[in-house]
């Protein structure tokens, strides 16, 4: 069954899956819901409905979204620090609905294909990347990508 839009510019979305893809690195697998469109290397706000804990930062955070707009989940990974909100995201039973608010900004590939670009990213600032050359990839893109990242002392799992 599709997610549901909920009011407030907003969309219901399941948690259906999270894994460990590097040391305190979590990825979380979500249901892509019906509508939900965004470009690579966007983020969007992620709120838990009813976290197990909370605290004075709140229920909701913005992320990355790390997977590409042609595939048919939504996904998200983030350093596991000590925080109501990613402990009860790291423990609440898979199937949870969150909501997920419209994508937003403008960290994108830009349109010039001629225009090589150079990705630089450092440990967890990967994951917009992972979007834009997935996508990129997906399309055949006629753009020149040249992707540097630098993670210390880690051993990581493709998400």
């Amino acid at each position: 069954m599709a997610a549901k839009e909920i009011p407030m510019a907003g969309y219901a979305s399941k948690l259906l899956n999270r894994v460990d893809v590097a040391q305190d690195t979590m990825a979380f697998h979500f249901e892509k819901p019906m509508g939900f469109d965004f470009k690579p290397g966007q983020s969007a706000d992620l709120t838990l409905m009813n976290p197990p804990e909370t605290d004075t930062e709140g229920n909701n955070r913005t992320f990355s979204i790390a997977s590409a707009p042609f595939e048919n989940q939504l996904m998200f990974a983030t350093r596991m620090r000590d925080t109501a909100f990613k402990r009860s995201l790291k423990k609440v039973v898979l199937g949870t609905v969150v909501k997920v608010d419209s994508a937003m900004g403008s960290f994108t590939l830009h349109r010039n294909p001629a225009k090589p670009a150079v990705l630089l990213a450092g440990g967890i600032g990967i994951t917009p990347f992972f979007s834009i050359v997935r996508q990129a990839d997906h399309d055949r893109a006629a753009h020149k990508l040249y992707l540097f990242c630098s993670i210390a002392d880690q051993k990581i799992h493709p998400f």
